[in-house]
C-alpha cells in the first residue's frame, strides 16, 4: 500500500510540473500570450521575406525555362503544319521520281523524260516557296536570304528557262538536274518530317549529309548546260528582253542576264557544297568517331 501511495504522489507532482508547461503551449497556439504573438509575428515575417525573396528567382527561372522551351522549336500548331507540309512535299517529290521511272520504262529511253513530269515538277518545286516564308515569320530557324537564293534559284530554271524556252525541254541536261532535285527533295523533306516528329532514323540523316556530294555537282551540271543550251534561243528570240526607245527609258537583255546567272555560280556554288561539308562534320562527325573506336 505505501509503495502505491508514493507511486500516486510522483504522478501527481509530474501532472503539476507540466501544467504550466501545457498551458504556455495552449497560449501560444492561440495567440494569448505576447511574447509568443511576438514570436509567431517574427517567425511569420521571416516566412514572407523568405518567400519574397524566392519568387523572383522562382519566377525567373519558370521563364527561362518557358524561354527555353521557346527556343527549342516552333509551337504545336506550327510544328503540326510544318509537318503536314513536309509530308505532301516528300510525297510530291515520290511522284516525280515514279513518273520518271515509268516512263523511262515505257519508253525503253531516257530523251524526253521530261514531259512525263512537267506538271508535278512545276507545282511542287513552285511550292518551295513557301519556304521562304517559314523563315520570315520564323517557325524555320534559317537565313530567309539563303533560303530565298536556294527556292528562287530553282524557280527560276523551272519558269524562266525549262518552261519558257521549249527548245531545251528535250535536252539531256534537264533530266540531269530533274534527277538530282528528286532525290535530293525526297531525303531533305523526309529529313525535317522525322526531325519534327523527333525520330530520325540514322540512315536518312546520314543519306542527307552523304548524298549532296554526289547530287550537288550534277544539279549545278544540269543547270548550268541547260541556261547555256537557252541562251541561242533566248538571243534569238529576244526572249523577256526590253529594247529602247521606251517611253520608261529602260533596257533589259536577257540573253546578257542568264551569262550573269551563270557566272553567278562561281563564287556561290563553292559557299553551299562546304557549307554542307561542314555541316557533315558536325552532324555526322562524332557518330563516325565512335563507329572508329568501337
Amino acid at each position: 500500500m505505501a509503495a502505491t501511495r508514493q507511486k500516486i504522489k510522483r504522478r501527481r507532482r509530474r501532472i503539476k510540473t507540466s501544467l504550466p508547461a501545457a498551458a504556455s503551449i495552449v497560449s501560444c497556439v492561440s495567440g494569448a500570450d505576447s511574447r509568443c504573438q511576438s514570436e509567431h509575428r517574427n517567425i511569420e515575417g521571416i516566412i514572407v521575406d523568405m518567400s519574397a525573396a524566392a519568387a523572383p528567382g522562382t519566377s525567373k527561372g519558370a521563364h527561362s525555362d518557358v524561354t527555353g522551351r521557346r527556343k527549342k522549336g516552333p509551337g504545336a500548331l506550327a510544328t503540326a503544319y510544318l509537318v503536314i507540309y513536309n509530308v505532301v512535299m516528300t510525297a510530291g517529290w515520290l511522284v516525280i521520281a515514279v513518273g520518271l521511272v515509268r516512263a523511262y520504262l515505257a519508253r525503253g529511253s531516257y530523251h524526253g523524260l521530261y514531259y512525263s513530269i512537267e506538271k508535278p515538277l512545276k507545282f511542287f518545286q513552285t511550292g518551295a516557296v513557301l519556304e521562304i516564308l517559314h523563315c520570315a515569320v520564323g517557325i524555320v530557324p534559317s537565313s530567309v536570304v539563303l533560303t530565298g537564293f536556294q527556292v528562287m534559284s530553282r524557280v527560276f530554271l523551272t519558269w524562266a528557262v525549262t518552261h519558257s524556252v521549249k527548245e531545251v525541254q528535250s535536252e539531256d541536261s534537264v533530266l540531269l538536274f530533274v534527277t538530282a532535285w528528286t532525290v535530293t527533295e525526297i531525303i531533305r523533306y523526309s529529313f525535317y518530317t522525322f526531325s519534327l516528329l523527333n525520330h530520325l532514323p540514322y540512315l536518312i540523316k546520314w543519306a542527307r549529309y552523304t548524298f549532296f556530294f554526289v547530287l550537288y555537282p550534277m544539279g549545278v551540271t544540269g543547270e548550268l548546260l541547260t541556261i547555256y543550251a537557252a541562251l541561242p534561243h533566248a538571243q534569238k528570240t529576244g526572249l523577256y528582253s526590253v529594247t529602247l526607245p521606251n517611253k520608261y527609258n529602260f533596257s533589259f537583255d536577257y540573253h546578257s542576264f542568264l551569262i550573269i546567272v551563270m557566272v553567278s555560280y562561281i563564287p556561290l556554288f563553292p559557299q553551299l557544297y562546304f557549307h554542307m561539308v561542314r555541316q557533315r562534320k558536325k552532324v555526322l562527325g562524332h557518330t563516325e568517331d565512335y563507329s572508329k573506336v568501337e
